[in-house]
């Protein structure tokens, strides 16, 4: 692989490439043991992982401990104490300090387990100094592995609990000590072993190993490879390629950047080199990784969070959101296409790309284990859990039915460490959230927001569901998917459902935007991660890929104003809120890339917006004009076509096979 797909820190391979982000190494026999105690941490707590998900889990307080305290064991080992870029002898020193009192607080959770019931509202000295102690960890910890947003949030929201009888207004609240806020955030299951945590040590961690063993197994190169057979010859191949293999992949890596460098180091250097500017191959990439987070059937780990949340059924919510997903993807296709048009593209040549058939006869049987999955969870309603258990030793039992994708023993231990390994971002996240999610539940902070937001809508539905969004996106930044949702869920998706909106509705209009922020800048970490790899400007690739998109930010107020795409309804109304849908997001793609057959002027573009706008909702009259004013554009187009000269003639924009159209002349 060449030079570009070198990327930043994400998710290490091994301790050793990460002991120092970029300095000096420390000693070679100090970077050996510690790359060693990481190996053998991380393949134990994913090994407990996979027994609980098979037998059981244990009381939610030591389950989650004993996640998070490994986790946090790791972390301090990874990533080490730095000054000014470099790592020193007295730095590890502090790691070693801060590594004990993750064994302490970790450990007096099981040791006083059942204790803590007799101690509800009078926490006594060890409560309340390991509470202290908890907080500034996971605080230092997420630092370290994510950056300042989220522990300085969870600061603020700290003060908030502490400082309530100061705070003028709805938002001000009787106020709690100290002691009573530590009771409340550390030995129970409303803060940092609440709900975010108990979702990454049970669903996330099993997913994430899920992909770990499919690409140790050779299963997500098979995926890559399928996507390549398919679409490689076809215009601006490898960019469709990079829609469907990050498609396929990121619903089950449940990580939008994680999924961006798996697969970006395979797409992104190819669409380099067919022609696509470099930030347009990062935002395709890191656009189309963050659509397989709400793209069934599997939508990653977090929809897993929705159905406890909700108490509804998978089937249920897959139904409801499989055509939102189609949606978004046929815009970043159009998108992607409309480009390669642009630069005069073609797809690869057919020596260049696996064959179809052999792709498929080698590697059929890794589709299985995906519809076995989904088979277990819709069909014989299997816990998420012992699903994830199933699927993954079905992808370890199929890998061994041929040499050359039969695991050897260091490949599954490492499949085994790259679970924990990959865990360690969302698990900090969700510990980090956890904070700023029992601040909510004790101060009652939840329902102030709700009733702020109605009232700032003044009952109108519209202004409530931007400002829900902008949000979302801002909240959501520099989170990963699920404890994102999971803080939205508490903070957003309540005051939507007191305005009316259906309660999957409303999840999912949250899910949809905090997961964009993962290509919205300032904060895009998946475009940023997908710049990394192409050698691209950070928010020139988060520019592009928030434009790429644009359709994330759109479909979401379709399915709220028209519930026949979510399959609400009889079959003439979902067949006809699709149709409108689908001629919404043509428009809304050819107004933001600025081109149908030939490239449209400002106005058709401000007027295919408006016909955007007129798809959305489900209003007979507003979508005939929509569908009048898309009409004549395109007519326009066709007429100014013919017009052209013969050797400039293009038969169809979407014809695949068809030469590279010259712009219109003015």
């Amino acid at each position: 692989m060449n030079e570009d797909t070198n990327i930043q820190r994400d998710q290490p391979e091994d301790a050793a490439e990460s002991i120092e982000h970029g300095s000096e190494r420390p000693d070679n026999s100090l970077e050996r043991l510690v790359t060693r105690a990481v190996t053998v941490i991380a393949i134990g707590l994913t090994v407990f992982h996979l027994f609980t998900g098979y037998f059981g889990a244990y009381g939610a307080l030591i389950q989650r401990s004993i996640h998070l305290s490994p986790i946090l064991i790791i972390t301090f080992l990874v990533y080490p104490t730095v000054h000014k870029g470099r790592s020193y002898p007295f730095g590890r020193v502090i790691d070693f300090i801060l590594i004990v009192g993750c064994v302490a607080t970790g450990g007096y959770i099981i040791d006083q387990y059942h204790a803590f019931t007799f101690r509800e509202g009078n926490p006594n000295f060890w409560d309340i100094s390991l509470g202290i102690a908890s907080i500034l960890i996971v605080l230092e910890a997420t630092r370290r592995v994510i950056g300042l947003t989220l522990p300085i949030v969870a600061i603020v929201f700290l003060t908030y609990a502490y400082l309530g009888p100061d705070i003028p207004g709805i938002f001000g609240h009787r106020g709690y000590d100290l002691g009573r806020i530590l009771q409340h955030i550390y030995p129970s299951t409303e803060g940092i072993y609440g709900v975010p945590v108990g979702v990454s040590a049970t669903f996330v961690i099993l997913f994430i190993t899920l992909g770990a063993f499919l690409k140790e197994t050779g299963g997500g190169q098979f995926f890559i490879d399928l996507a390549f057979a398919l679409f490689g010859r076809v215009r601006g191949g490898p960019a469709k390629v990079a829609i469907v293999a990050s498609s396929m992949f990121g619903m089950v890596s449940g990580s939008a950047t994680a999924n961006t460098v798996g697969t970006g180091a395979f797409t992104i250097p190819l669409m380099k080199r067919l022609g696509y500017e470099p930030k347009f191959a990062a935002a395709v990439e890191a656009v189309s990784s963050t659509g397989g987070q709400f793209m069934p059937p599997i939508m990653g780990a977090a929809v897993f969070v929705m159905i406890e949340i909700l108490e509804v059924s998978y089937g249920e919510i897959i139904v409801m959101a499989i055509i939102p997903g189609i949606l978004y993807y046929i815009a970043v296709y159009i998108s992607v296409d409309l480009e390669a048009v642009r630069l005069g593209l073609r797809g690869m040549e057919r020596s260049e790309l696996p064959n179809t058939w052999q792709v498929l006869s080698r590697g059929w049987l890794f589709l299985s284990p995906l519809v076995l999955l989904v088979f277990m969870l819709v069909f014989m309603h299997w816990s998420a859990t012992k699903s994830a258990f199933w699927t993954i030793f079905a992808v370890v039992a199929i890998s061994t039915l041929r040499s050359d994708t039969r695991m050897s023993v260091p490949q599954f231990l490492n499949a085994l460490k790259q679970g924990t390994m990959g865990t360690l971002q969302v698990a900090l996240a969700c510990a980090c959230a956890g904070i700023v999610v029992g601040v909510f539940t004790l101060t009652g902070l939840g329902a102030k927001v709700s009733f702020s937001l109605l009232e700032l809508a003044d009952g109108i539905l519209l202004p409530m569901l931007i400002v829900a969004m902008l949000t979302s996106i801002m909240l959501g930044m520099g989170m990963p998917t699920t404890p994102a949702y999971i803080i939205l869920a508490v903070l957003i998706a309540p005051s939507l459902i007191k305005a009316g909106v259906p309660p999957i509705a409303a999840h999912l209009f949250v899910f949809y935007s905090g997961i964009v922020s993962a290509i919205t800048p300032p904060v895009a970490l998946a475009a940023y991660a997908a710049g990394a790899i192409a050698g691209s400007p950070p928010l020139q690739t988060g520019l592009t890929a928030m434009r790429l998109g644009v359709a994330a930010f759109v479909v979401p107020y379709m399915f709220i104003y028209n519930p026949g795409i979510m399959l609400v309804g009889d079959w003439i109304t979902i067949l006809y809120s699709i149709f409108i849908a689908v001629l919404g997001i043509f428009a809304l793609t050819f107004s933001i890339r600025g081109r149908i057959l030939v490239d449209v002027s400002l106005l058709e573009r401000i007027l295919l917006f408006g016909a955007c706008v007129a798809c959305v909702p489900y209003a007979p009259l507003a979508n005939a004009a929509g569908i009048v004013v898309l009409g004549v554009i395109i007519g326009n187009q066709v007429w100014r076509v013919r017009r052209m000269p013969d050797e400039t003639k293009q038969v169809s924009q979407f014809d695949t096979a068809s030469p590279p159209l010259e712009k219109d002349p003015k």
